[in-house]
C-alpha cells in the first residue's frame, strides 16, 4: 500500500506531460493558422484553476478529471461569432487548414517520444547483452537447435547489441513473418545459424509472455547445485537440508546445475520430494515438502534454501550503450516509427480476432508500469513515456469519430464531396463514435481488474 502513491504520483507526471504536448500542438497549429483559442484545458469536469492570458485572453486551465484534455477554438458552430473575428473561426478555415490543426495534437505526441528516445540513446544505458538461456524442451527455440549461452549476433542480418533489442525485433517479425534468422555466436567463438520459427509467438491471441512461447529465455549460468544458505524455519531446514550440501537428484532424475534445482521444486507445490545429496562424500537421501506460494498470480513451490556464490560462474552480461548526437536521433526515429506501425499492426489483428481483446490495457495497469518503470530507472521511465506517447498518437488517428483520426476522416469526405458533412450526419457519427470509445474503455477497465484481482 505505501507504494500506491509513487505509482501515482509516476503516472500523473506521464499523463500530465502527454496531455499538455498532445493539446499544445493544436494550439500551435491553431495559432500558426490564425484560428484564436478560447480555453485551454488540461482535464474534463470541474475546473480546479484557471488564468486568461495573451491577447486573445486564452483561459488555461487545469480540471479536476485528468484523463485528457482539450483545446476549444472560435466556432460558429458552437456559437456567435462577432463580423470582425469570423475568419479566425476554425470552421471558416480551408480544409487543409482544420487538418493541419487536427493532426498536430497526434504529431506532437509522436516528436515528443522521439525527443525521448533521443535524450535516452545520448544518455546510455546499462542493458543486458542477447545471451539466450536453455529453452524448453519441443519449443520452437529448442527445435532451431540454440543452446544455453550463445549471444545473438544478427536477426535476419540486422545487428543486435541488447537483450531489449532483441526481444523488440523477434516481436515485430513475429507479426508479419513465419520465421527468422538468428546468427549467433558461443563461448568458443563460434558462429552458427539457427532458423527460428515464430508462428508460437501468436498464439492464445498473443497474450502472455509471447518470447516465452517461443522458447527464447535469458542465458542463465551452470551454476552448481551447491546450497550456499538454509532459511530457519523453511521446509528445507525441516528435510535436513544444511549448507554445503550438493544437490544430486530429485526423484530419482540428476540435477546438473541450480536452476534444474528450482525449476523442478516450483512446480512441486505441496507434492513431496525426494531429494539425494552429497555431504562430506557421502550420499544423503531426505523428503522435502514445497511450500506454495503465490508470484504473480501463479502458485508455485518453495523450500527456502539459496544456491552458493560460484566464482565460475561468471560472465560478463551487461553491456553499456550510448550513442552520439546523430545516431541516438537516427535510431530515435527508427524506433518510433517501428513502435507505431507495430502498434497499428496490432490493432487491426485486434479487429480480425488474431489478437486477443485481453491485451486492451486501462489506467490501472499503465499506472503500474509507470511506478515499475521509474523505479527501475530515469532510462526506463522515459522509455516507458515515450511508448505512451507513442500509443496515444496512434489511438488518436483511429477513424474513430470524437478523436481526431475522425475529424480528418470527416476533412477527407468533404473533399471528396466538395461539402461538408450535414449536421445530422456529424451527429449520428458523433454518438457512434462515443459508444465505440465507451466500449474500448470498458474492456481495458475490465481487463485492469481482471489483472489486478487474478494476477
Amino acid at each position: 500500500m505505501s507504494e500506491i502513491p509513487f505509482y501515482l504520483a509516476a503516472f500523473l507526471f506521464v499523463l500530465g506531460v502527454l496531455i499538455v504536448v498532445h493539446e499544445f500542438g493544436h494550439y500551435l497549429a491553431a495559432r500558426y493558422c490564425g484560428v484564436r483559442v478560447l480555453r485551454f484545458s488540461v482535464g474534463f469536469g470541474r475546473t480546479l484553476w484557471q488564468r486568461r492570458l495573451g491577447k486573445d485572453g486564452t483561459e488555461w486551465a487545469i480540471s479536476i478529471f485528468p484523463l485528457g484534455g482539450y483545446v476549444k477554438m472560435l466556432d460558429e458552430r458552437e456559437g456567435e461569432v462577432a463580423p470582425e473575428e469570423r475568419e479566425r473561426a476554425f470552421n471558416r478555415q480551408s480544409v487543409g487548414k482544420r487538418s493541419l490543426i487536427v493532426a498536430a495534437g497526434p504529431a506532437a505526441n509522436f516528436v515528443l517520444a522521439i525527443v525521448l528516445y533521443w535524450a535516452v540513446f545520448m544518455l546510455g544505458s546499462d542493458e543486458l547483452r542477447p545471451i539466450l538461456g536453455t529453452p524448453p524442451a519441443a519449443s520452437p527455440a529448442a527445435s532451431a537447435g540454440i543452446v544455453n549461452g550463445e549471444q545473438v549476433r544478427a536477426v535476419d542480418g540486422e545487428p543486435v547489441a541488447t537483450w531489449n533489442d532483441l526481444r523488440w525485433m523477434l516481436l515485430h517479425k513475429a507479426v508479419a513473418q513465419e520465421s527468422t534468422e538468428l546468427e549467433v555466436i558461443n563461448e568458443q567463438r563460434e558462429i552458427a545459424l539457427r532458423r527460428l520459427p515464430l508462428a508460437a509467438a501468436g498464439e492464445q491471441g498473443w497474450e502472455g509472455d509471447a518470447l516465452e512461447r517461443l522458447g527464447i529465455r535469458f542465458f542463465r549460468p551452470d551454476i552448481p547445485p551447491l546450497v550456499g544458505k538454509v532459511m530457519a524455519g523453511s521446509p528445507g531446514e525441516s528435510a535436513g537440508i544444511r549448507q554445503g550440501d550438493e544437490i544430486f537428484s530429485i526423484d530419482g532424475v540428476a540435477v546438473h546445475n541450480w536452476h534444474e534445482f528450482v525449476l523442478v521444486v516450483r512446480e512441486a507445490a505441496e507434492r513431496p520430494l525426494r531429494v539425494e545429496l552429497l555431504r562430506g562424500g557421502q550420499t544423503v537421501a531426505v523428503n522435502v515438502v514445497p511450500e506454495a506460494i503465490s508470484e504473480r498470480g501463479k502458485r508455485i513451490g518453495r523450500i527456502g534454501v539459496a544456491v552458493a556464490e560460484s566464482r565460475d560462474s561468471s560472465r560478463e552480461v551487461r553491456i553499456f550503450v550510448r550513442y552520439g548526437f546523430f545516431a541516438a536521433g537516427a535510431k530515435a526515429v527508427a524506433e518510433t516509427w517501428d513502435k507505431s506501425v507495430f502498434s497499428l499492426a496490432m490493432l487491426g489483428k485486434m479487429l480480425t480476432g488474431e489478437v486477443s481483446w485481453r491485451n486492451l490495457s486501462g489506467p490501472v495497469t499503465i499506472a503500474d508500469y509507470a511506478g515499475q518503470s521509474a523505479r527501475l530507472g530515469i532510462d526506463y521511465y522515459l522509455r516507458f513515456m515515450a511508448l505512451v506517447s507513442i500509443s496515444l498518437g496512434v489511438l488518436n488517428l483511429l477513424p474513430i469519430p470524437v478523436l481526431d483520426g475522425g475529424h480528418l476522416m470527416y476533412h477527407m469526405i468533404e473533399v471528396v464531396r466538395r461539402r461538408p458533412l450535414s449536421e445530422r450526419a456529424m451527429e449520428i457519427s458523433q454518438q457512434v463514435g462515443l459508444s465505440i470509445l465507451f466500449v474500448l474503455m470498458a474492456f481495458a477497465f475490465f481487463n485492469d481488474m481482471n489483472r489486478l484481482f487474478s494476477g
